[in-house]
């Protein structure tokens, strides 16, 4: 299995996939990486020469944040809204969907599983 910047990639795929199993690349950027080093895309991982893979390698070093950093990245963004108490901040810290959507229904994903309030009681029940 070739490894590109420290995640092993799957060697039977073509290598523009294979790459997108990097966190941090999708389909585009795994594109663009290939044109500049020159490798056909269609080609296998396992194919791949070790110039070409380290050709790779370095073009994803100097352009891209992947892997750890790019999670460390995102996190610390996230944490410095909830410090300065922004509206997305809030709303990260409530654990609530971020970017406008509904909540009245839906946005399950975000609020997790419902829990059901017991409702009042219906007044024909309070009588007898």
């Amino acid at each position: 299995m070739p490894r590109v910047v420290g995640v092993d990639i799957p060697e039977k795929k073509a290598i523009w996939v294979a790459l997108t199993y990097v966190y941090g690349i999708g389909r585009h950027s795994s594109m663009e990486i290939l044109k500049e080093a020159k490798v056909e895309p269609s080609r296998k991982a396992n194919k791949i020469t070790e110039d070409e893979l380290s050709r790779i390698t370095q073009i994803i070093d100097r352009k891209y944040l992947v892997g750890g950093q790019l999670r460390r990245d995102i996190s610390q963004n996230i944490s410095r809204l909830k410090e300065i108490s922004c509206y997305r901040g809030m709303r990260h810290k409530k654990n609530l969907p971020v970017r406008g959507q509904r909540t009245r229904t839906n946005a399950r994903t975000r609020k997790g599983p419902r829990r059901t309030v017991a409702g009042k009681k219906s007044v024909k029940e309070t009588r007898g």
